[in-house]
């Protein structure tokens, strides 16, 4: 394990590296094809530089642990809105979860729906590339001079065309109160329909999800807009939704955000986008592997457990076979190296962005030093 204390560091490890670099954050999120190589953690590049409350904006190395960024933000009544997952659990790891892994892998929860994806709250970015050149884009404002927009770029490129040592983040204020209708006992098609009407209407959702036969629908916001909403949808759109507030209705979306109902178990779980009403529909067609799902963007997240039952290849085919079929895309998140390594972890690309997927590596990582073969060919 190499751990540059500075970027300076950090850009002339990269640039003498004479072997594979598997680049860590906080090393909480072993996803996609297993890497040889060396281990390179960014936790050292830690600490917030800028803080700026009323400006809604941070920057922070890379290494900065999000506990550390939530309890600063905490202090002045502020969040990272986007509501970013936290993989611990569900994938068995330890370490702590870095603000340049969730930028790296544009880790998103529940309130996606409302607010938009973590690249979304990514200002600028501040990396390494594979040649060692320190490279930078954007920053407290949005500003492309560069011909990529690299902010955009590096979000959900896991770590393969330059290892981010500094992010700036436009951050939001906490809510007043938060509240959670509750269905029981839907099947998944009428809670996706349930979900989608609530999505539907002018109500300001920000969280519906479907887990445990249970489905949910969060209003957040000042104490009065809430009560106003949710007698709204109650008496309109979602008749006989029980309410659940605060530390309970919190609790709710934690457990959904961090898919903790599978977590602990055996199988291999499978993280699934595609159009909200075909989220059903797929399920069904899967049901001779006797899936267990759990659904969260009002349907259009999909997270699916099946029985380990060492056919790793042959469910990886048929899934996504189903998933190609609605036009949607696979992801297995959790599984077995030898699984992970001939899945594929991640969804094959079309040849064209497969093509444009090569040049950038090319043009970024012309040496191939970052996480080889994590995200297949």
């Amino acid at each position: 394990m190499i751990r540059p204390e500075s970027e300076a560091e950090l850009a002339e490890l990269i640039a003498t590296a004479s072997e594979p670099l598997r680049v860590l954050g906080g090393g909480t999120r072993d996803i996609g094809c297993p890497v040889e190589g060396t281990n390179l953690s960014t936790a050292g590049l830690s600490g917030v530089s800028l803080y700026e409350p009323g400006a809604l904006t941070l920057v922070a190395g890379a290494g900065t642990s999000v506990d550390e960024i939530n309890e600063m933000l905490a202090k002045e009544g502020q969040r990272l809105a986007f509501e970013p997952m936290d993989h611990r659990a569900l994938l068995g790891t330890s370490g702590t979860p870095t603000i340049g892994g969730i930028m790296a892998t544009n880790t998103s929860g529940p309130r996606r729906i409302q607010v938009g994806a973590a690249r979304d709250f990514c200002l600028g970015v501040r990396f390494v590339d594979g040649r060692g050149q320190i490279l930078k884009n954007g920053g407290r404002v949005m500003k492309n001079v560069t011909g990529y927009d690299l902010v955009k770029l590096m979000c959900g490129s896991w770590g393969t065309l330059g290892v981010i040592s500094d992010v700036s983040l436009k951050v939001l204020s906490i809510p007043e109160t938060e509240t959670t209708l509750i269905c029981q006992g839907q099947s998944a098609s009428h809670a996706v329909a349930s979900l989608s009407a609530a999505l539907g209407s002018p109500f300001d959702v920000t969280g519906a999800g479907f887990v445990n036969g249970e489905t949910r629908v969060r209003i957040e916001g000042l104490e009065g807009s809430v009560s106003y909403r949710v007698g709204a949808l109650q008496n309109s759109v979602l008749p006989g939704f029980e309410v659940v507030t605060g530390a309970a209705s919190a609790e709710k979306w934690a457990e959904l955000r961090d898919v903790t109902p599978f977590a602990g178990r055996d199988g291999a779980v499978w993280r699934i986008s595609l159009k909200p009403s075909d989220g059903p529909v797929l399920v069904e067609a899967l049901a001779p592997l006797a899936p267990e799902a759990m659904y969260d963007w009002g349907g259009g997240l999909v997270w699916i457990l099946l029985p380990d039952t060492g056919a790793a290849d042959a469910h990886a085919v048929q899934i996504r076979a189903e998933v190609s079929k609605l036009g949607g895309h696979a992801t297995l998140v959790r599984g077995s190296d030898q699984a992970r390594k001939t899945a594929p972890a991640f969804p094959p690309n079309p040849k064209p962005i497969a093509a444009l997927t090569q040049g950038l590596r090319a043009k970024f990582d012309p040496r191939g030093v970052f996480n080889p073969g994590l995200m297949g060919a």
